[in-house]
């Protein structure tokens, strides 16, 4: 039991490394997704399974900020929707609704640690397709980079700590974007995407 839980440890402490190790990567997608912020645009964040929920949480981390002084910005969640994911139930339920509810300019944030994730890549194809920024927050062995503009892969194949380093990025995410929108600078810089 003890080798065993040496070995996970050490396993987790190396997917930890290597998330530090993209913090250029994660900084380049919040300045991103700060820009879009800034000119308009909205964050539509959707994912399948547990990932639901991270897509859920990211959204209301937007939403309703929990510390004094950083403003709401406007988001939600494509998974939270049951009336819409029940009538839509299908495959491509998150394309579509990017289709009816997203625009040129949105943010959409595919969240996944599903070995199947084709929901989250058709998605985030539309998303790329519409104008939108594209974010993925995945786990090895999920989504390239082919369909999305910032790929952020926690580094480790157990859905557990591939999860726990998503909630990791992505609050970090909330975090560097609202201080991107309080530098003056930010407007003044250029997005290609």
């Amino acid at each position: 039991m003890t080798l065993a839980l040496g070995t996970y440890l050490q396993e987790r402490d190396e997917a930890g490394l290597a998330l530090a190790e993209d913090a250029e990567l994660i900084a380049r997608a919040c300045h991103a997704v700060a820009l879009r912020f800034h000119r308009g645009g909205r964050l539509l964040s959707f994912g399948t399974g547990q990932s639901a929920a991270d897509a859920a949480h990211l959204a209301v981390e937007f939403v309703h900020p929990v510390i004094v002084g950083k403003r709401a910005l406007p988001a939600f969640s494509l998974a939270n929707d049951a009336s819409a994911l029940s009538g839509l139930a299908r495959a491509g339920v998150f394309a579509t609704q990017l289709r009816l509810l997203g625009r040129a300019g949105d943010i959409a944030v595919g969240i996944t640690i599903d070995e199947d994730c084709a929901e989250v890549a058709a998605a985030l194809a539309v998303a790329r397709e519409m104008g939108m920024t594209t974010l993925a927050l995945t786990k090895a062995g999920g989504l390239d980079g082919t369909v999305v503009d910032h790929l952020l892969t926690a580094r480790s194949r157990d859905p557990r700590v591939a999860r726990e380093l998503q909630m990791t990025t992505y609050h970090v995410l909330w975090e560097l974007v609202h201080v991107f929108l309080n530098d003056p600078r930010l407007a003044a810089t250029e997005i290609s995407r």
